[in-house]
Formats: C-alpha cells, sequence, structure tokens
C-alpha cells in the first residue's frame, strides 16, 4: 500500500447540524491556485475517505490542487449514528453541504461514486451553486435490482478476516472475475482502504446497520429513477465513468445519459467492474483531462 504519509492530509473533524461529528481528509494547498476550484470525493455506500487516497495523491501531486474526501456519518472516523434512519441519502446530502462550509469550500468540482453520485444528484436540486463539474463513478438515475442485490449479499455476509492477506483474498475472491485489471497491489490496498484493526481484529469499517437496511429492499419492485433529478445536473460539465463489468449502471442508461446531458463525457472502465478504481491509469488520463478542461 503507499504511504499514507505522501501526499500529507490533515485530518478534519467538525460537527454536523444534529452535533454528530463526521470526519474529511484534507490533501493538498489549503488554498486552491487562482482558477482551481477544489475536488471533493463522496464514496460508496459502505466506503470512506480512504478509498480516495491514491487518487488525492495524483490530483494534488500533478495539479497542485486541493482534494477533499469525505467519511459520510457511520463510516471510516465518521461517528456512528445511533438513529439509524439518518443513514439516508437526505440526512448525507445535508452532511456534505456541512462539511463545505465547516473546510471553507464555496464550490467544488465533485467526485460521487456509486452512492456518492446520488447525493451529488440531490446537492445539484438543493445547492446547485456549490457544484462546477461533476464525475459520476459507475452511478446514474437508475440503479438496476441485480446490482443491489449483489451489493446487499456481500456487504452482510460480514467475512472477518485472518489478517490482512486474508482480507486482500475474500476481496479478490468477491469481485475478481468483475475486476480482471486489478493486480495483488491494487487488492491489498482495497483491503486497507476497506477494513480496519480495530482491538487485534479485522472488521469492515462502516456501521453494520447501513448494511442491514438493504435487506429491507424488495427488489422485486422497480426502484424509482432520478431522472428529474439527473437533469438539475446538466448545466455542470460532467464525467461519466462505468465499469466494463458493471451490475449497477447497465450500458442502456450510461448511454441514455449521454443523450440526455449536453455536456457529458463517457468512458467505460476497462477490466473493471462496480465501482472502479479512478487511479488506474485509464480512469485517471480521462479524470486529468476533465479537470484540465474545467
Amino acid at each position: 500500500m503507499t504511504a499514507e504519509t505522501s501526499p500529507p492530509y490533515q485530518e478534519r473533524f467538525f460537527p454536523a447540524r444534529d452535533g454528530l461529528m463526521l470526519h474529511a481528509r484534507d490533501y493538498g494547498p489549503a488554498t486552491a491556485a487562482a482558477g482551481q476550484a477544489p475536488v471533493v470525493c463522496l464514496a460508496g455506500l459502505s466506503r470512506n475517505a480512504r478509498d480516495f487516497h491514491a487518487f488525492a495523491g495524483a490530483i494534488t501531486g500533478d495539479f497542485g490542487r486541493r482534494v477533499v474526501a469525505l467519511d459520510y456519518r457511520g463510516r471510516g472516523r465518521s461517528a456512528m449514528d445511533d438513529n439509524k434512519a439518518n443513514y439516508s441519502l437526505a440526512v448525507e446530502c445535508a452532511d456534505v453541504e456541512t462539511a463545505l462550509e465547516a473546510l471553507g469550500i464555496e464550490s467544488a468540482i465533485f467526485v460521487g461514486t456509486s452512492r456518492g453520485g446520488l447525493i451529488l444528484h440531490l446537492l445539484a436540486a438543493v445547492a446547485p451553486h456549490r457544484l462546477k463539474g461533476v464525475i459520476l463513478n459507475d452511478i446514474g438515475p437508475v440503479i438496476e435490482p441485480k446490482g443491489l442485490q449483489e451489493i446487499a449479499t456481500y456487504l452482510n455476509r460480514r467475512q472477518a478476516p485472518a489478517d490482512w492477506a486474508d482480507a486482500a483474498a475474500i476481496l479478490q475472491a468477491t469481485h475478481g472475475a468483475a475486476f480482471p485489471a486489478l493486480t495483488q497491489a491494487d487488492w491489498d490496498e482495497m483491503a486497507r482502504a476497506i477494513y480496519v484493526e480495530r482491538d487485534g481484529t479485522i472488521v469492515a469499517d462502516f456501521d453494520p446497520a447501513i448494511a442491514r437496511q438493504l435487506l429491507d429492499l424488495d427488489l422485486t419492485v422497480p426502484l424509482p429513477d432520478l431522472w428529474a433529478q439527473f437533469d438539475a445536473l446538466r448545466p455542470f460539465p460532467m464525467l461519466a465513468i462505468r465499469g466494463e463489468h458493471s451490475s449497477l449502471l447497465s450500458p442502456e442508461t450510461f448511454a441514455a445519459m449521454a443523450m440526455r446531458h449536453p455536456n457529458l463525457t463517457a468512458l467505460t472502465a476497462r477490466g473493471q467492474g462496480h465501482a472502479p478504481l479512478l487511479h488506474k491509469p485509464d480512469v485517471l488520463a480521462a479524470v486529468k483531462d476533465f479537470l484540465l478542461r474545467v
């Protein structure tokens, strides 16, 4: 795994509107260079700020641009919520706004991976002035039930790794077929992002109640789409990324997004599933090009 002291980042803690303590990693300069909006990274359902460590290093290193990666409540170093109903898109969207205020960010280019992209659909409706550009990573206004069922299954399996090598092996066994592009180093790094060691035991770094929520969904009923909310993203430049083997974002929805958005660049991340690693060379090159254009 890349040493987490390079590039340097600050641990930032701040209270949500209801007082719950939230956390973010703050990479790069506190003040962006002229004309450079910071990049704010929003992770997937059960993931956290560590997912973006290698990506943030590449962006701060090559652009000198500030990158902030957030931990939602109940994930990473943010506190768990006693009220499990607060693990919702609306509350997490409000937490993103709180984070922007606490970190002095007026507007940003946002990276939304999976659930993070759903939050951006809401943010565009309630606070469009916050957005300079949007990168949607393997998410769109239509979620495929098959992909959501797969997520519900493996998140609720809750395997306890014997050690860090076993943690990487579990991830590779679960996701390897959809991610032939990943190396052993990628799996090792992913394990360190997803799991944490507590009291000598390696555990997934999120509140188990977040995964249990998925068990209550009736996936035989079509999920409501977010096309109306997606249309609120149309004023902003967008890079939409789909994993070649994604089961959550269909090729049909991906194509419809490109037809509907007047300034959308589409990229298929070859050899990756849900959700693509942003620091792999083909994806990172597309992101860098997008940042230069925005």
